[in-house]
Order: C-alpha cells, then structure tokens, then sequence
C-alpha cells in the first residue's frame, strides 16, 4: 500500500482564478494549432510580473468572443505572425508550431477589441470568416495568469477555474512570473452547482498527490494529469512504482457499420484522452463539457439518474423498430450472438424484447431482465473457458488468457458479444451476472493504471517486485531476464516483455523499466486482443464520455447492482485480530465501526465492501463463505492497529481484512474510515 501524504495547511489550497477588470489587447499571440474545436489556449504578448511566484492567478473577463475560420498564408513559418482582417478589426496571429501553409485555423476575437492594429505596409491580408454558428451557441471567457515558478515552456500546468481542474500549456515564449492568457466556454466555468457527492468534496480536501481528472484549455478534451503535494504538475518521464501510471487507449480503424475495428495499448497519461461531449445519433450535440464536469461532481444516486436520462436520450425512437429475439433456453448463447453481432449501433440502442420458444409471456421487462441474467451468468461461467476466477478474489473473474484453447477461432466473437451484452444491459438499466477484477473497469473507463493494482491480480509477484526494489546492486545475481513464463495445460510458454527481452538481464539500472514492462503485460498484453474486443462491443453501445463521470467503483455497482446486505450477517460472521483479538467486538473501537457502518447508506456499505474484498458482490450463502486468495474461507477481518502503524484505516483484500487505527473518538474513526474508502475510489492509497 503507497503512500500519501497530506500537504501542509499552507499548500492545502489549489490555485484558483480571480477575476479582474482589464481591457482588451489588440495581438493575439496565437500559439496552439486550430481545429474543429472553437475554444483553445493561446498566449497573449507575455509581460513581466514583478514578485510573482507562483499560484497566483487573475482573469480578464473580455466579454463574448467571435470565432473566425483563417488559412496560414504561404511562407509562413511557425511562430511567424501574419495579419487578418476579422469583421472590422485587424489582428495579428502568430503560427503554430505545426503550421503548414493552407492549414485552417479558428481564432477566437474578443467582440469589443479595439481596432487599434496598423497594417503592415504592403501587407497583404485575408478576411478572416467568422464561425457564427459557434459564436451564437456559447460564449467564451478570456482568463490571465501567471505563469507558476518552475514551469517551463511547452510544460503543462493546472489551475481550478469555476471549481473545474484546467490543464494549460505555458506558451513557447513565455517565462515563470509572466503572464498569459487562455479562454474557457463560459457554459464551464459558470455552471450552475448540483448536489455534491460526499465522496467528491472529500476528493477535492485531500486527492493532492495523485491523478486527477482534467480538462485541456487546448481542446476541451479530458486527461489524466498527477499533481504533487504543492498542486504543481509531476512530467516526470522514468517509471516510477509510486506515481507513474497508464492508461488505455482505444483507436478505432474504421466506422464499419457493423463490426468496427480497432486496437488498444496503454499509453502515458497525457496521450490517452477522451471527448468532452456526446452528440445523437443524428450529429447533434446532446450533451456538452459543461454537463458532463457538473454531473462528475454528483452523488453516486444522481449521476446514475443523469446518465440514464442521457441514455433515454441516445436511445433510437419507438418509430424506428424494436428487435425481437426468439431463443431457446438449452442454446441460449447461439441463439443470441449472431444477432447480437449483426446489429449496428442504432440497432443495439432500439427496444430489445424476448420471447423464449415453447414458453407463454408476454415481455414486459421481466422475460429482458431474466435474458440479461441468464447470459451473463452463462457467459462468465468458467466451465466456457472465458473468463476465471482471480488469484487473489475467487469472487471476481479475469479473462483467461487461454480462451482460445477452449473456445477455439471464435474466442474474440465471444468477447465482442459480451463486450455489446455489458454495454446494453447498463444502457438499459439492467444487471449482469458477474464481478469481473477492478483493472477491466478501469479499463473500461480509461483509469489510470498503476503498480498497486498489479497486487489485485498477483499479490505474490507484486511483492516479489517490491523486494526486487530493495535488493539493490545484488538484483543482478537474482537471474532475472525480461521474459515471463506462461503455463497453459502444463505445456510453458516463455513470452518476451521487450525485443530481445531473453537477452537482457535485470539489473539495478533497469529494473523500473522491467517493472514497467511486467505491469504493462500483465494489464493489458497478457489478454490483449480479448479486452480489444470487449471494450469495441462495449462503445458500440455507449459513448465513451458518458462514462466519464463515474469511478471504477461506481462502474460496478451501476453493472452489479447494490448488494442486498445482511448487517447482523456480516456482524456474526466478523473475525478480530491484532489488539482486538481478546475483546473483539466488546472493543470500544469495534463497537464505534459498527455503529458507524450501519448508519452508511446503501451505496458507502457497498464501497467499504469494495475497499476491504475487492469486490461489493456478498456469496450466495453469506458473509461466512466469504473466500480469500487461497479459495479458503476468509471471513470479514477487524484487526487492531496502533496509530503510530498508520493513520487511516488500511485494507487488505486477499485476506478480506481491514487494519483499523485506535481512534480516540466515534467521530474521528468515521472522517478517517470515509477518506480511506474515498481514496480507494479513486485507486490512490494514503498514510
């Protein structure tokens, strides 16, 4: 478990923007590439700030800004700037640093500039075409800070403007203590302020030193982005087991119709980004940016109310049909894939009804819930040969990396088929049948992925790795190579985690990167062309962004559902160890956790279940079959710690236990218990 650390009361604040009168500036110094997107980040004439250091920010409101559409004059070079007529104004735009003569950029005008700019003698300039259509549909807000101490140019830095994470790049030209510019839509930073989750403001109090979720002033786009202590950006390039993380990324090949292709890898955070908004079937924008940031900040009951109405939305109309299956119960899977893969995408967002052969009923919702369930169950059966259960959590299942010994050539059909399965049933607002390990989720909703969620998988070699770390310069003698060895059906397999990779010895020098070479095999490459497929059929149905506004935790319970949860079971079936081994639930500390966990909602119960188990799913026969890794009977696991062992409460899933701290009161150990679970959420730990 890593740690992380609360930052001093004078650090604890991130750098927010404050707005400023100021008046508008006749040169635009356009630094970043134009696009189909409208509002980017560019750098005005930057000016010395005299003591600035760094945090420090202000904003110029410029009123609405018009966008025009411009092409780069010939000879043109990057970072040359030409002049442009927009409406009545004259501006000068500089290039940017992938500019190419002809290229079309959009540049954003401030509608009350003053026309203050001189023609150039004998320059020749073009009249700039405005993008009207954009400029009716919203507003921008131009915003000016300093850039930070420390920051580079070409360097990300992040700033909270209207309580929204904003990732801006310092402009080529500019230096710590100068001042820039950049623009947001005013539909962001002036949203109007729903319901909060608990979870959320307790992200906001303490996620300091970890990945957050931002968006990018150059193209609206969401990224992961880690910060430290201080709110700066870490661009930190070596792998590092604490802090460094990947992301999945998913590239499609083509728009088929059909069966779309594609292909996934995992990639640095900066390059796995995803759309801030959903359009309609028919290419409208249905949902913006602006929603999607509001809805991220939701309790857990009205994201899941935000995102269904939003599916309502995407769903193709009554007028356009409705699928009927016809199946029978002994052959249930192959009488439901070949349509399911024939579908296309508006296809899979019509009404499904079902109609079981040589049976009486009428499906009105029932008969679709019992499909749901039966092909689910029937697809995560490890008897098929597709998925089985984790090492570490016998009730959370992992694709096998063999099921195509089992399921032969049509292994990958099956997984797109589940892929389009999962994705309907949580379009449609029905559960499925199966738990699957926390990293398909993350990968699911493009989550970091990091070295900690190597131990959900194979605890024994994540800690094998750690003592690998504190071997040193003796690591060398261990006999390691880049390779890994695969058994399947007792014939070994010898796979290389880089070109050559038998040739190339571990050694104290390379270790991180082989660290990094194992976590990105065992993550993603181990099973790669089956989570490809899963993930394709998944967005064949639901568009990406939409996910965005739920945590990996959340993902499962909005695909699980809530578990029915037995307290007095639980309580009964609870074992104690550590300093509450001779008193057990008679503990002050025991009594006060339980009073604290019966007074949690449904949803927080569920998320401590996630955070000691690994998993919110509760066994058929109850808390007292409740596994650990070895398959074993692990029942639910108190165990008494000191202060001076951690601060937070602490988990450990292979043995369903959880550390819990002496708290000198109820109170305390509540605040302390809701951030553990609350960073766990997030997939970061503290101490």
């Amino acid at each position: 478990m890593f740690g992380r650390k609360k930052p001093p009361k004078d650090q604890d604040k991130d750098k927010h923007l404050e707005r400023q009168d100021s008046s508008g500036s006749d040169s635009l110094d356009r630094r970043l590439s134009g696009s189909s997107r409208s509002y980017k980040s560019w750098g005005l004439k930057s000016s010395t700030s005299r003591g600035a250091s760094t945090g420090s920010a202000g904003a110029s409101d410029l009123g609405d800004m018009v966008t025009y559409s411009v092409h780069i004059p010939p000879n043109v070079k990057p970072g040359d700037e030409f002049q442009v007529k927009a409406g009545s104004k004259v501006v000068r735009v500089r290039a940017p640093e992938d500019c190419k003569p002809g290229k079309l950029l959009q540049i954003c005008v401030p509608a009350d500039i003053n026309d203050k700019a001189k023609e150039k003698d004998g320059a020749k300039m073009q009249d700039a075409v405005p993008d009207s259509d954009m400029h009716k549909k919203v507003g921008a807000q131009m915003f000016e800070v300093v850039v930070p101490r420390g920051v580079q140019p070409g360097q990300p830095f992040a700033l909270l403007a209207g309580g929204v994470r904003v990732l801006v790049t310092c402009p080529s030209n500019a230096t710590p203590g100068q001042k820039i510019r950049f623009e947001l839509p005013k539909a962001l930073v002036t949203r109007a302020d729903g319901p909060k989750s608990k979870l959320a403001e307790i992200k906001l109090s303490y996620d300091k030193d970890g990945w957050s979720r931002t968006i990018r002033a150059t193209d609206m786009k969401f990224q992961w982005t880690r910060f430290d202590h201080q709110g700066g950006v870490d661009t930190r390039t070596r792998f590092d087991t604490d802090r460094s993380a990947y992301v999945r990324k998913l590239e499609f090949l083509d728009d088929n119709d059909r069966m779309r292709s594609g292909r996934v890898s995992l990639v640095t955070p900066d390059k796995g980004v995803v759309d801030s908004n959903i359009k309609g079937m028919s290419g409208e924008e249905l949902v913006s940016y602006s929603d999607i940031v509001s809805a991220q900040m939701k309790s857990y009951k009205d994201k899941v109310q935000w995102f269904q109405d939003t599916c309502a939305q995407l769903c193709a109309k009554w007028s356009d049909g409705r699928i009927m299956f016809n199946v029978r119960r002994d052959s249930l899977l192959i009488d439901s894939m070949a349509p399911v893969l024939s579908m296309s995408p508006k296809d899979l967002r019509k009404v499904w009804c079902f109609n079981f052969i040589g049976e009486a009923g009428i499906d009105a919702g029932g008969l679709a819930k019992e499909w749901f369930e039966l092909v689910t169950e029937e697809c995560f059966d490890p008897l098929r040969g597709l998925w089985q259960p984790c090492a570490t959590n016998q009730m959370c299942l992992q694709i096998n990396p063999a099921s195509e010994i089992f399921c032969s050539e049509d292994h990958l059909y099956y997984f797109r088929f589940i892929g389009r399965i999962l994705g309907k049933a949580t379009f449609d607002r029905q559960l499925v049948k199966g738990h699957m390990v926390k990293h398909l989720y993350k990968h699911i909703l493009g989550w970091p992925i990091m070295f900690n969620d190597l131990k959900d998988v194979d605890e024994g070699y994540y800690n094998s790795l750690k003592g690998m770390k504190d071997m040193g310069a003796d690591v060398q003698y261990v006999g390691v190579d880049f390779t890994v060895t695969e058994e399947i059906l007792g014939v070994k397999n010898t796979v290389e985690l880089i070109p050559n990779g038998a040739n190339v010895d571990v050694t104290e020098e390379n270790l991180p990167e082989y660290i990094e070479a194992y976590l990105k095999y065992r993550m993603l490459g181990r099973c790669e062309k089956q989570i490809n497929e899963l993930l394709l059929g998944f967005f064949d149905v639901i568009p990406e962004p939409l996910l965005t506004i739920f945590d990996f935790q959340e993902l499962e319970l909005l695909m699980c559902g809530l578990p029915e949860i037995d307290m007095q079971d639980w309580m009964d079936n609870t074992e104690y160890s550590g300093e509450f081994e001779v008193d057990g639930p008679n503990h002050q500390a025991c009594k006060w956790f339980w009073e604290v966990v019966s007074e949690f909602d449904h949803e927080m119960k569920a998320r401590l279940l996630q955070f000691v188990t690994a998993t919110s799913g509760v066994p058929a026969r109850g808390f007292g079959t409740l596994q650990g890794s070895d398959a074993s009977i692990r029942k639910f696991t108190i165990h008494g710690v000191s202060l001076e062992t951690c601060v937070y409460p602490r988990s450990h899933t292979c043995f369903n236990r959880i550390d819990l701290p002496f708290y000198e009161d109820k109170q305390e150990l509540e605040e302390k218990l809701k951030i553990a679970i609350t960073m766990a959420a997030t997939g970061f730990y503290i101490e």
